[in-house]
């Protein structure tokens, strides 16, 4: 592994080596939604969590440390991704530590939520350190398509891995650390059995269009007055669906202020400026978000790009607002929040007018299973691949002349 000098300078290099090759021949086990949920209220079993997840988590951090290894050698030798190694190699050393205690003896058990507590913190800033190194690569060495591919590739498989993660951590400690949230007693961990969205879109417009007010500025959501009506299966019956409502918070959170910010500036001139709407469909198999905004739109060749690591059009980072603020992940963390549990979020803009914003969930708690990354030859094949030849022509700035004399040349 290309990160074996860094480690082998730590005299714990074999040791790590040996449990990323180890665990990394395993593929992760995603649960559902329905599991999650089943798990933690009717079977919920500490011994049974432990004994799943000392075996799970290290199987999910192995399996993406194999791909950390397939990154360009410059943007591993980074400082920012030289720190992420050491934070994942710690976190599974010590995670492997547990494979052989006891699930009987209740101090193990202790222990373990414990290491779960300090391996989450550890983690907290795995995105912004990431983005970093992304950042001091691109400032160094410049982007070419086949890293931008590469890159792409692996940050999407990254950052999803993580989500996992978490989730699985949140879980487990939330759950038997024996406290309950005064503010929402019925959440089972991270998740609520009966996440109302509407409520979650009310709550989230109050504290967005507060601080839009507080900047002089007067814009608002105007969720659709039929709202009730878009519920197929019952039209009296509310939009609840089972969801991690943080999840759902941070993908509307960055809609939201995308819509407000390009509304604000296209319609910086006018005395009224117009309502964001939007819309929510509950069918039999996906509940369905639909944001709307007048805010100029994009052209099309720019909605990727709005989804890319390594383009941005945000501010430089350092400057506050948030987790990843001038970092422009927002979208694609976003995205990948949305297809963690089989859903997704797309854009539909019309430059010259607004954009569309459209998540996708899963209706059925069944249906909402984890979304995981897996190293085997077929993620290889994406790092070993180079930019090929396109098999369609490329349009020219400069068309050829058709003149008489020009065509017998």
């Amino acid at each position: 592994m290309k990160f074996a000098q860094f480690w082998r300078s730590k005299g714990s290099f074999s040791g790590i080596l040996k449990q990323v090759e180890r665990f990394s021949k395993f593929s992760p086990s995603p649960l559902s939604m329905k599991q999650f949920i089943d798990f933690g209220s009717t079977n919920a079993c500490e011994k049974t969590s432990f004994v799943f997840l000392r075996q799970e988590l290290p199987v999910r951090l192995a399996n993406i440390m194999k791909e950390i290894d397939y990154l360009p050698d410059k943007l591993l030798s980074t400082p920012s991704v030289k720190l992420l190694n050491s934070w994942y190699s710690r976190s599974l050393m010590e995670l492997v530590d547990f494979l052989e205690k006891d699930p009987d003896d209740k101090d193990v058990l202790k222990n373990f939520t414990k290491t779960l507590v300090n391996v989450r913190n550890r983690h907290n800033n795995v995105v912004p350190t990431m983005a970093q190194g992304v950042l001091e690569y691109k400032d160094a060495f410049g982007v070419d398509p086949v890293t931008n591919q590469n890159v792409q590739y692996f940050l999407d498989r990254f950052y999803m891995s993580r989500i996992s993660t978490r989730m699985l951590m949140n879980q487990h400690t939330l759950i038997f650390d024996g406290s309950v949230n005064p503010a929402h007693p019925k959440h089972i961990g991270s998740i609520d059995p009966s996440c109302d969205v509407v409520e979650v879109v009310k709550d989230l417009d109050r504290k967005l269009c507060f601080l839009f007010h507080c900047c002089n500025t007067n814009i608002s959501l105007k969720l659709s007055p039929c709202w009730k009506r878009l519920t197929a299966k019952n039209p009296d019956q509310p939009l609840h669906i089972v969801y991690v409502p943080s999840h759902l918070y941070h993908m509307l959170f960055e809609l939201f202020k995308n819509a407000m910010r390009a509304t604000v500036e296209t319609h910086e001139t006018s005395p009224t400026l117009p309502p964001i709407k939007v819309r929510i469909s509950l069918g039999s198999e996906d509940l369905t978000i639909k944001m709307s905004d007048k805010g100029g739109g994009v052209p099309l060749r720019k909605i990727e790009r709005l989804f890319s690591y390594m383009y941005s059009t945000a501010p430089s980072p350092g400057n506050g607002g948030g987790w990843v603020a001038g970092f422009g992940y927002g979208l694609p963390i976003s995205r990948l929040y949305a297809k963690y549990f089989q859903g997704d979020l797309q854009l539909y803009s019309m430059e010259g007018y607004g954009t569309s914003a459209v998540i996708y969930l899963k209706a059925l708690s069944s249906e909402s299973v984890e979304r995981l990354p897996v190293f085997n030859k077929s993620a290889l094949r994406h790092y070993q691949t180079s930019m090929e030849a396109d098999d369609w022509c490329m349009p020219s700035k400069d068309p050829k002349k058709l003149g008489k004399n020009e065509m017998t040349q």
